[in-house]
């Protein structure tokens, strides 16, 4: 992800975290904002970024980051690697835990349904606002479109398990 945004243009920590928390990419690609810093700095030692500048601001300085040509190379060989990458990560522990479901009192099955789903609503809710914030900080072209419709589709999948689940188990014993 840094590389990927260092591509685009030379950047500071600090600009690098902004655009990852306007994208939420915390939530949707598992990065975590804090990392940024010590990403460089691995990647710098690597080859794969250097500093182009050091700008003064007031009594701090800030270190301006490029990718280098190892980094594009890096960059473009993880790319490719991830595309072909199986990308259904199916919900495993789930599936583990409805295999055993007989072993937990109804009331707790559908307490952690409900819950689950709840969560999930949120999750998909705060996912549509990501969109409509990245809208205003910059144009959407199709492919992200694309990718935040299937994120939503893969939420409404999993809600719809969920409240089946929910509806079994409550006419269960009636």
């Amino acid at each position: 992800m840094v590389l990927g945004l260092l591509k685009t243009k030379p950047m500071s920590g600090y600009e690098i975290q902004q655009t990852l928390q306007i994208s939420e990419a915390d939530r949707w690609a598992g990065i975590l904002a804090g990392s940024i810093y010590h990403a460089l700095k691995k990647m710098e030692k690597e080859q794969l970024v250097e500093v182009e500048a050091i700008e003064q601001t007031g009594n701090r300085s800030k270190a301006i980051y490029k990718i280098t040509e190892n980094g594009v190379r890096e960059f473009q060989k993880l790319l490719k690697d991830t595309l072909e990458e199986l990308s259904v990560n199916l919900p495993s522990n789930l599936y583990t835990a409805l295999s055993f479901i007989q072993n937990l009192p109804r009331e707790d099955v559908l307490e952690a349904f409900y819950k689950q789903t709840t969560i999930l609503e949120k999750e998909l809710e705060m996912q549509k606002k990501g969109i409509q914030i990245k809208k205003e900080h910059m144009k959407i072209d199709e492919v992200t479109e694309l990718i935040f419709e299937n994120m939503y589709s893969q939420y409404d999948l999993q809600i719809q398990l969920l409240k089946k689940l929910i509806n079994i188990f409550e006419l269960e014993n009636k």
